[in-house]
């Protein structure tokens, strides 16, 4: 079968184009880059204000330019970092099972303002964090059968810790599991981690 023969297509400034000849093509807007950028960026996922200004920088949008685009897109509710803030606390609280402290850590990281943050783990109360506590706990005990009681104890009361739960909860919920399940936790270090 023979090869088809490919028509090739002619881009601005190609050489080949004769009407074309001898101009140079001009760089593009930095603001049109910068919508550009940010559009790509945010059609995947929601990203912060803070994380599209990153990108703008790194591919070199001058700064006055990314702020303009920036203001723009949030006037506009293309970029909501309480928003953005408060769905990552509900979809990583539910599907991960984090703390609210290591929800408030990976917020900060992803440049989100502390008041946003304070609001959107606000979502949280103490209630709804032991319970998920206790779920994370329950899926995790029936691994961990079989080994030595503090060596269980430190392996959940571990996962929890990894999960920002403050120290005193996680003890407790995981001695309460314990207890549940007939074991012994009397005498068990209060100080594991």
């Amino acid at each position: 079968m023979p090869y088809a023969k490919r028509r090739r297509t002619e881009r601005p400034g190609d050489s080949s184009d004769p009407s074309r000849a001898g101009q140079e093509l001009s760089p593009q807007d930095p603001a049109e880059r910068a919508r550009a950028i940010c559009l790509r960026l945010l059609t995947g996922t929601p990203r912060t204000r803070k994380q599209l200004a990153d990108a703008l920088a790194k591919r070199e949008i001058p700064e006055d330019v990314a702020q303009e685009v920036l203001s723009r897109f949030e006037d506009v509710g293309l970029i909501d970092d309480a928003a953005f803030a408060d769905a990552w606390v509900e979809s990583r609280h539910h599907g991960r099972g984090l703390a609210r402290r290591a929800l408030a850590r990976e917020l900060r990281t992803k440049g989100v303002d502390a008041t946003l943050i304070d609001e959107a783990v606000g979502q949280l109360d103490s209630d709804q964090e032991e319970a998920t506590a206790r779920e994370l706990v329950a899926r995790k005990l029936r691994a961990t059968r079989g080994m030595e009681r503090d060596r269980r104890l430190r392996r959940l009361a571990g996962m929890l810790a990894r999960k920002g739960y403050p120290e005193g909860m996680a003890l407790r919920v995981v001695r309460q599991a314990l207890e549940e399940e007939g074991e012994d936790t009397e005498g068990l270090d209060e100080n594991l981690y």
